[in-house]
């Protein structure tokens, strides 16, 4: 029997030993590779149910803000309808509004400083009592509009922050 020599011993050792650091480095990356995999795929997951959960939240604010709205718009209609009722014709004709009261109403309807008053500003502006009721019949139903689009944005924000948690 002949004996192999040392240094073809070491060199198969050595060739042994880069075999099993090949084998345990390709064995490693692939099972790193899964882990990667299946982390991507279960952020994709709940990805998928924050914007499910937020899209749910979403539908169920418009719906309440549109509900709420529709109410605010009918019972502005029916205030808007009783106008002649509240401010009668009568009321019309006693009742002269001057142009002064129209400026500065139509300056804070604007979120502005009215001009400085004249003295064209005490005349007869042409203006009815009813029509000016009617206006303010109609700025606040469009205020109270306003704050229901407020509050349900602000509820669907709370609704957002809640389904992030």
């Amino acid at each position: 029997m002949s004996v192999i020599p040392w240094p073809y011993r070491l060199l198969a050792l050595a060739a042994l030993g880069v075999a099993l650091v090949g084998f345990g480095w390709i064995k490693g990356a692939s099972h790193i590779q899964a882990q990667w995999d299946a982390a991507i795929q279960q952020q994709a997951l709940q990805t998928a149910a924050a914007r499910e959960r937020h899209a749910q939240a979403t539908v169920k604010v418009v719906t309440q803000y549109v509900d709420r709205v529709r109410v605010i718009r009918e019972k502005g209609d029916t205030i808007f309808k009783k106008v002649p009722v509240y401010v009668p014709v009568q009321a019309d004709a006693v009742c002269t509004i001057n142009r002064g009261f129209v400026r500065l109403h139509d300056a804070a309807a604007a979120g502005e400083l009215p001009e400085p008053a004249r003295d064209a500003d005490a005349a007869a502006a042409g203006i009815a009592l009813s029509t000016v009721a009617g206006t303010v019949a109609a700025n606040y139903q469009t205020c109270h509009e306003n704050a229901e689009q407020l509050r349900a944005l602000q509820g669907w924000v709370r609704d957002m922050q809640m389904t992030t948690k």
